[in-house]
């Protein structure tokens, strides 16, 4: 019982002390998850003490190069998830009966859709609801979104995830281009085979498989294989490229209607393309959260309509 009392005594810190538990063994390090949480490493290390005291066991492993979540720390880590999620989970189903949202969300994308559409439609929200906190984390790889915690990964490509609730946010596709000027020196493949003979700007997405362009068409679907001596894993870079002539590049549509309504790149094989929509992710467990709901509406919004909207109509033959 003296376990208890010390840990229930006051619930508010409790919360805390769970909530900077889950940080910093999803980052691994104690300094990373005091930075973000605005904290001083040695409060932070006193915080987990003093929970490792009240609940009995080493919930860490710590070395000079890593920090480990210990075996009874990871049951410990099961049971402070599922806590803060009711918790929270409570807190959301009066969220309909208050004015205003509040709390934390936390949402991952992609570099390039975040850095360009998610973070200034976010901001906008955040000036709807004032009382919103937004994390916002952009990734090159696909998110864990349980294992890392995230309320929403936006996110382009198909849902494999049996385990998530996804939530279509725009129709779109993938389609290959290249500047008229790398056309006029090369021709442009007939069909997709002659892929292989060209000049193919890589990109490394969250989603694809690396070097295979998977392309459907009137004749099915068509996966190649694809080389080019040039590669990024930001899709801004490869674009530049094929608009300076070094190659062909297979990127959403909306990332490159700009530079086709410039005449600074063109469709190659117009016939065919990769479906690419755009969803919202979230975990089950999440989505009936009242906040959750009404950002992924607003997300749907803004990015089919709003002035950061993702362009798929009225481009390259669409």
């Amino acid at each position: 019982m003296q376990n208890q009392n010390a840990l229930t005594a006051t619930n508010e810190s409790f919360l805390r002390d769970l909530q900077l538990f889950c940080h910093i063994a999803r980052r691994g390090s104690f300094v990373a998850a005091s930075t973000e949480m605005g904290l001083s490493p040695s409060h932070v290390s006193k915080r987990i003490a003093m929970l490792e005291v009240g609940l009995g066991v080493k919930l860490f492993q710590r070395t000079t190069r890593r920090v480990s979540v210990t075996s009874d720390g990871e049951a410990a880590l099961q049971w402070a998830q599922r806590i803060l999620d009711d918790v929270q989970g409570m807190a959301d189903a009066f969220a309909d009966r208050r004015t205003e949202l509040s709390g934390l969300l936390r949402i991952s994308t992609s570099l390039r859709l975040g850095r360009k559409h998610v973070s200034p439609i976010l901001a906008m929200l955040r000036e709807r609801h004032p009382n919103l906190e937004i994390w916002l984390e952009l990734l090159d790889r696909r998110a864990d979104v349980v294992g890392e915690n995230f309320d929403i990964d936006v996110r382009v490509g198909e849902v494999q995830e049996p385990h998530l609730i996804a939530h279509k946010m725009v129709e779109s596709a993938r389609i290959l281009c290249a500047s008229p000027a790398y056309v006029e020196r090369h021709g442009a493949p007939v069909e997709p085979n002659d892929l292989t003979a060209h000049d193919c700007l890589l990109f490394r997405g969250r989603d694809d498989r690396f070097g295979v362009w998977r392309l459907t068409g009137p004749d099915g679907e068509k996966s190649v294989k694809v080389t080019g001596s040039v590669a990024s894993n930001l899709s801004d870079i490869v674009v530049q490229w094929a608009k300076q002539g070094y190659g062909i590049v297979m990127v959403s549509i909306w990332d490159v209607a700009e530079s086709l309504r410039a005449g600074e790149l063109v469709r190659v094989l117009p016939d065919y393309q990769q479906s690419a929509d755009v969803w919202a992710v979230t975990a089950e467990r999440l989505s009936s959260s009242a906040r959750i709901q009404v950002c992924i509406e607003f997300l749907r919004e803004q990015l089919t309509r709003g002035p950061y909207a993702l362009v798929t109509r009225g481009v390259g033959g669409f």
